[in-house]
């Protein structure tokens, strides 16, 4: 049986919702609910409604129907104990802000006036960019840094106001495999320590498959949630999708194959014709 306590500490908690945008239904009678320290990863193709998901839960899109909950209370427009990473939006080259300032933002961003200097907030900046790998660059103004630099700094801004709930939105694009890696061992010591929900859309669900506890996959039919095992199936997939989809364990990677049917169908199939990961 559920205490107060536990209702309080959990990260998000979705019952019967639904989404309309532009008089399309993109997803409903979705239950989610994200325990501490769990890891969701949000699957499926173009237009499913993915970053929407995303969106609805810092309330800047309202539910066409059911609930939302975050850490034990009625969902507000974002919040300080929730962390975003949202899609990546490179800044323009003259941008002069500092990168460290950029990260700061997650401390102080929802203040009024300006933030006062102290150890433990420069400590946690710090700390943030240590975390991703991006210390080496902090002072440099965030315009001359690549996308890969930028989207580090993203995830470290997230991660510094110590949230309780991350919402991160593609956060490896830009990044090579070994700055995906320093950024996802970082968010996971994070969840893991801190006991904070993740919830992370992805285009390739690889890279998460040895942290990720479970995947929400929406599609044109309807969405599965459940473990990679039982979500990521041939027959689970095809069902979603409407057509027939192979998926293939080749070296430890999940690879799936949609039939010919799906290229008549753009908008249904996010893979290509005969190869592509999961999406």
């Amino acid at each position: 049986m559920s205490t107060a306590s536990d209702e309080a500490r959990t990260p998000l908690e979705l019952t019967g919702a639904a989404l309309e945008l532009g008089g399309r239904r993109l997803w409903s009678g979705l239950d989610l609910r994200l325990a501490p320290g769990e890891l969701v990863a949000v699957l499926g193709p173009n237009g499913a409604g993915k970053s929407s998901l995303l969106r609805a839960v810092l309330g800047q899109l309202p539910l066409t129907e059911g609930t939302r909950r975050v850490l034990g209370k009625p969902a507000e427009r974002g919040g300080p104990h929730i962390g975003y990473v949202p899609q990546q939006r490179l800044f323009d080259r003259g941008a002069p802000m500092r990168a460290r300032d950029l990260v700061a933002l997650g401390l102080d961003g929802t203040r009024f006036g300006f933030p006062l200097p102290s150890r433990e907030r420069r400590a946690a900046v710090d700390a943030a960019l240590e975390a991703v790998g991006a210390l080496p660059y902090a002072r440099r103004p965030v315009g001359l840094l690549s996308g890969g630099e930028q989207q580090r700094l993203r995830m470290a801004q997230a991660l510094v106001g110590s949230p309780g709930l991350i919402l991160a939105d593609e956060p490896l694009l830009s990044l090579d495999l070994a700055h995906q890696r320093a950024v996802l061992d970082a968010l996971d010591a994070y969840r893991r320590t801190e006991r904070a929900g993740v919830l992370l859309v992805t285009h390739d669900v690889n890279p998460l498959l040895g942290m990720v506890d479970r995947v929400l996959y929406l599609a044109p039919a309807g969405h599965r949630l459940g473990t990679p095992a039982e979500v990521l199936t041939g027959e689970v997939l095809s069902r979603l999708y409407g057509v027939h989809v192979d998926v293939l364990d080749v070296h430890g990677r999940v690879v799936v194959v949609a039939a010919e049917a799906a290229a008549a169908d753009g908008a249904h199939a996010g893979v290509a014709p005969g190869h592509g990961d999961a999406t």
